[in-house]
């Protein structure tokens, strides 16, 4: 490593340490609410050192409700260079992503699924910034014209621009055209960041033949949060939803039992791409959920901890540290940067996991099944029969300094819950079964 290198990559970990620290000073109105954040880092590689910096936004709150969203992670800083526009990709490519999980020994990529995106607001460009993204990486078309792509509103109109949220769909939407490039994405804009229009947006979805559904924002949990759970309830619908970025704690839509619940790690690759280890990533949300009773597929597998039987959360996990992020594309200027961004948290996760499925439910019509319904209890099945064959164990690493429930462990664990998809056997079982 050079030393540039090795100055940057300290800077970024002392950054990350200062986040942590400030974190705890910030508050909004709501005490329900966490700020609406996600990390973000902006590195160029064609550029001089001092033009590769972490930014962390917040989003704005354009309409405050008694049970705001969150997204992610709280904001610590904001360093971008005015008015640059970021031409290089940095980051995690689709290449090494799908060779690292193992998509790449899968021929099927998806055909005849609707994977929907759940988001707030309007990304005016989200079509046009996937094209570049398709382009860059070599991945087919993904066009309203063709049919791979298509936007519809949660409400009756478009909703408006905010460029926070565009990020976090370029992000989705993106990423689940990389890991299923022949499944359609369903991209529905809720019309604002509150709960009610988010939950319509995902009731949209469904209405309009999604198979996976894919949310990557979070609230705290609340006393009435099991009244919408039948919300994520529908035979032949997967639902997923990033567990949050703030380290231990429990969020909301991903303690509902009916919600795969994805947290995060960070990978590591050799120089082929080829996957050497993951370690629980600091910001991945888990814990046992204060609201949701336990299930019955967590009670059979026996997770840890839990005398007084609630939900754990997360469920599955997948790459999240921003410090090993994903390349994103994304032209709608935000604090004055547009362009490449390499992006981390468990939001990415969310939507690769969907993708995921897409093709385990791209291979079982193929072969006149249904499509997966229960979802959880059949990953939580195949993980207790034969873990490590469908599945990375997790076992270093903390999100925080709650002893058992804050750390990494084989079998189960409320960082990463039961690993990281070893994807060429997991589809593939998911799509016999």
């Amino acid at each position: 490593m050079s030393q540039q290198s090795a100055a940057f990559h300290a800077a970024v970990r002392t950054t990350i340490h200062a986040a942590n620290r400030t974190t705890a000073h910030i508050s909004i109105r709501s005490s329900a609410a966490r700020a609406l954040a996600i990390i973000v880092f902006m590195l160029c590689a064609s550029g001089p050192l001092m033009a590769q910096r972490s930014l962390a936004f917040r989003l704005p709150l354009e309409s405050e409700s008694p049970e705001p969203i969150t997204f992610m992670r709280a904001p610590y800083s904001i360093h971008p260079l005015p008015g640059v526009t970021l031409t290089t990709p940095y980051g995690y490519s689709p290449a090494q992503i799908r060779h690292a999980y193992g998509f790449d020994q899968i021929t099927n990529q998806g055909p005849g699924q609707i994977i929907a995106i759940i988001d707030a607001y309007d990304d005016p460009n989200a079509e046009s910034d996937l094209a570049v993204f398709d382009q860059q990486f070599g991945l087919p078309p993904c066009t309203t014209a063709n049919g791979c792509f298509h936007k519809i509103f949660g409400g009756s109109k478009r909703p408006k621009a905010n460029a926070g949220w565009a990020l976090e769909i370029s992000l989705d939407i993106e990423w689940a055209h990389a890991i299923a490039p022949k499944a359609t994405i369903l991209l529905v804009e809720a019309t604002t960041n509150s709960l009610g229009d988010l939950l319509n947006a995902v009731d949209t979805a469904v209405r309009n033949g999604a198979s996976v559904v894919s949310m990557s924002w979070t609230v705290s949990e609340f006393s009435s949060e099991s009244r919408q759970d039948n919300h994520f309830v529908s035979t032949g619908v997967t639902f997923l939803a990033a567990s949050g970025d703030n380290g231990t704690g429990v969020a909301y839509p991903a303690s509902s039992p009916d919600v795969v619940g994805v947290g995060g790690t960070s990978l590591s690759i050799d120089a082929n791409g080829n996957y050497l280890s993951e370690a629980a990533w600091s910001g991945s949300g888990g814990g046992l959920s204060t609201r949701e009773v336990e299930p019955l597929f967590q009670s059979l597998f026996g997770i840890p901890n839990d005398v007084r039987g609630y939900r754990g959360t997360p469920d599955v996990s997948y790459n999240a540290s921003p410090a090993t992020g994903f390349a994103v594309y994304d032209s709608v200027a935000l604090s004055g940067a547009s362009g490449w961004f390499c992006v981390g948290g468990t939001s990415a996760g969310s939507p690769q996991w969907a993708a995921l499925l897409a093709i385990s439910n791209s291979m079982r019509v193929a072969n006149r099944k249904a499509r997966l319904s229960g979802t959880n209890t059949l990953l939580y099945s195949l993980s207790k029969q034969s873990s490590a064959a469908n599945f990375h164990p997790i076992t270093a690493g903390t999100n925080g300094a709650c002893g058992a429930l804050c750390t990494a462990s084989a079998g189960y664990d409320y960082v990463t819950g039961i690993g990281t998809p070893v994807a060429a056997s997991l589809i593939n079982i998911l799509a016999a079964q």
